[in-house]
C-alpha cells in the first residue's frame, strides 16, 4: 500500500521483501550495471568522436592537397551551394501561388460573414487527437486541453477532443482532473495509454479504437490550434474527395523567449508558410509534418505509425505518398506551438529530427525508382517530376551535409595555411579564391534575399521585421550547424543509437 514500509523487488527469480530500505542485490549485480553504464556511455559519445574525427580529417586532407585539385573540390562545392540555393528560391516562388489563394479565400469568408460553405448537420466526424507526455508535458496539458474543448470553433456533435497520453509514474492531482474532464465537456475522451513508451504508441492505440469518425486530425500537446483550423481542414476534404492529407501551417508564438525562439520562429515561418507550399506545387507532392495534420481515419488506420522509427511521422507521410495519397498544404488550417527556449533542448530535438530522416530516407528512397504498390487512385502513377523530388528530398538533402562541411573544411584550411592579416584579405580568401566564385556567391546571396522576402511576405504575427534580418545574417552558420547535426544524425544511426528524448516543455 502507498506509505508503506514493505516493498517487493523481483531480481531474477528471487523476490526479496524487507521492512526496511535494505536490499539485498545478487552477486554480479554491480558488474552488470556498470557495464550497461559504460555501454550507454559509449553509445553516446561514438557519436561524436566519429563527426569531430571528419572534421579534423577533412580539414587536414585539404592542408596537403594540390591548388588545382583544392581549385576543383572549390567548383563543386560552390556549384552545389548555388543548387541548394536556386531551388530554395524557386521553392519560395512557388508558394506564392497557394499563399494568394489562401488569402483569397480568408477575404471571401470575411465578405460573408465567416459563413463557411457547409452546413453544420453535413460536417465530417472528427477526432482530434492531443498527444502527450506527461512527466515532460505535464505543466500543459491540462491548459492545452481546456483551450481545445473550450475555444475550437466546430459543432460538438461533429468532433471528439481526444487526450491521448501516457506516464511512467502516477501524477497527482493532474490525472484525476483530467479524467474528469469528459464530465463537464461531453465531447472530451481522455485516454491513459496501457504501456506506452513513445507517441506511436499512444496513437497506434487509439486506432485500435471504433469511434466512427471521418478524420482524425494530430496535435502535439504544445499546439494552440486555431479556433477556425479544423473548420478549414474539413471544409478542404469535403471540396475535393480525392484529398487524404491536409497539412496546416505550423507558428513558433513565444518568439519573444530568447534569441534561440526567434530564429527558431523565423524558420518555422519559412519552412510551413514558404518551403512546403512552394514544394508542394513545385514537385507535386506534399507531406504530414508530425502535427497540424489531418488524415481520412481510413487511411490512417491502415497505415499506422511505425515505432521503430524516431520520425514516426515522416515516415508514415511518405507511406501515405508510396501509395499515392494527396496531401495539401493549407494556410489557413494554423496552430500555435512553442519552441525549444535552451539549446541543449534545441540540439536534442534537432538531433532526433535528423537521425529519423536518415531512417526514413533509407527506408523510403526506392520510391525514385519503383513502382506504387497498392495505389489509393486508380489513376496514380509516379512522375518523373514527383521522382525527381523524392530524390532532391531523401538523397540530395542528406547529401548535402557533407558538401555544406566540406566546404566549411575546406576554408578553414585555407585559414590554418594562409591565415589572412586583414578583414578584407580573409574575405577574398573564403569567397573569390577563383573568379567563378564571385559569380555562384552574388547568385546565392540573391537567392537567399528572394527567400527571405518572401517570407517577409507571409510572416506570422509573432515575427518581426528585424527577426528576419538577424536570421539572414546568421543564415551561413544556421546551415554548418544544421549540416553538422544532419552528420550526428548520421553518425547516431551507424551506431544504432534508439533513444528517444522527447523535446523539452514550458
Amino acid at each position: 500500500m502507498p506509505g508503506s514500509n514493505d516493498f517487493t523487488i523481483d531480481i531474477g527469480d528471487e523476490a526479496i521483501c524487507t521492512p526496511d530500505a535494505k536490499v539485498t542485490t545478487p552477486r554480479g549485480w554491480g558488474l552488470t550495471t556498470a557495464l550497461n553504464r559504460n555501454s550507454t556511455l559509449i553509445s553516446d559519445w561514438t557519436p561524436f568522436g566519429l563527426v569531430a574525427s571528419y572534421f579534423v580529417f577533412s580539414t587536414c586532407l585539404y592542408m596537403y592537397c594540390s591548388e588545382n585539385l583544392i581549385a576543383v573540390f572549390w567548383f563543386i562545392y560552390m556549384c552545389t551551394n548555388f543548387y541548394i540555393a536556386g531551388a530554395t528560391v524557386l521553392e519560395a516562388f512557388m508558394s506564392i501561388t497557394p499563399c494568394r489563394e489562401a488569402r483569397k479565400i480568408v477575404a471571401q469568408a470575411e465578405e460573408k460573414g465567416w459563413l463557411f460553405p457547409t452546413p453544420h448537420d453535413q460536417l465530417l466526424v472528427l477526432d482530434l487527437l492531443i498527444v502527450a507526455y506527461l512527466p515532460n508535458e505535464q505543466d500543459i496539458i491540462l491548459d492545452r486541453a481546456l483551450y481545445a474543448l473550450e475555444q475550437i470553433d466546430y459543432p460538438r456533435s461533429k468532433i471528439r477532443i481526444n487526450i491521448l497520453y501516457n506516464t511512467p509514474r502516477v501524477i497527482e492531482p493532474l490525472e484525476t482532473k483530467l479524467h474528469q474532464l469528459p464530465l463537464k465537456y461531453p465531447h472530451a475522451r481522455v485516454i491513459k495509454v496501457p504501456d506506452s513508451t513513445s507517441k506511436a504508441d499512444n496513437l497506434n492505440y487509439f486506432f485500435t479504437l471504433d469511434t466512427g469518425s471521418d478524420l482524425i486530425a494530430i496535435y502535439d500537446c504544445d499546439h494552440y490550434p486555431h479556433p477556425n483550423g479544423p473548420r478549414w481542414a474539413v471544409e478542404r476534404f469535403i471540396a475535393d474527395q480525392d484529398i487524404d492529407i491536409v497539412q496546416g501551417r505550423c507558428v513558433v508564438f513565444n518568439s519573444e523567449d530568447t534569441f534561440l525562439t526567434s530564429m527558431i520562429a523565423v524558420e518555422f515561418d519559412k519552412i510551413y508558410a514558404v518551403s512546403h507550399p512552394g514544394r508542394a506545387t513545385m514537385w507535386g507532392f506534399g507531406l504530414f509534418c508530425g502535427s497540424n495534420g489531418y488524415w481520412r481515419t481510413s487511411l490512417l488506420r491502415e497505415l499506422k505509425m511505425d515505432g521503430d522509427m524516431l520520425t514516426e511521422d515522416i515516415d508514415s507521410a511518405l507511406r501515405a505518398f508510396s501509395r499515392g495519397s494527396k496531401t495539401v498544404h493549407d494556410l489557413n488550417v494554423t496552430s500555435y506551438e512553442l519552441a525549444p527556449t535552451t539549446f541543449a533542448a534545441f540540439w536534442k530535438q534537432r538531433l532526433r529530427w535528423a537521425q529519423g530522416w536518415a531512417q526514413a530516407s533509407i527506408k523510403h528512397f526506392k520510391m525514385v525508382y519503383n513502382k506504387p504498390q497498392e495505389p489509393l487512385h486508380s489513376d496514380h502513377n509516379r512522375n518523373f517530376t514527383a521522382r525527381f523530388g523524392v530524390l532532391s528530398l531523401l538523397l540530395i538533402r542528406e547529401i548535402s551535409y557533407y558538401l555544406v562541411t566540406q566546404y566549411t573544411c575546406l576554408v578553414l584550411s585555407f585559414v590554418i595555411v594562409k591565415f589572412p592579416s586583414s578583414g578584407e584579405e580573409l574575405w577574398k580568401l573564403v569567397y573569390f579564391q577563383y573568379p567563378v566564385s564571385q559569380w555562384l556567391f552574388v547568385v546565392s546571396i540573391i537567392c537567399l534575399v528572394a527567400t527571405l522576402w518572401i517570407t517577409n511576405k507571409v510572416k506570422s504575427e509573432f515575427i518581426s521585421r528585424k527577426m528576419i534580418v538577424l536570421f539572414s545574417i546568421q543564415y551561413p552558420f544556421y546551415l554548418i550547424l544544421m549540416a553538422t547535426i544532419g552528420l550526428y544524425g548520421h553518425a547516431r544511426q551507424i551506431v544504432k543509437y534508439s533513444s528517444w528524448n522527447p523535446t523539452a516543455r514550458k
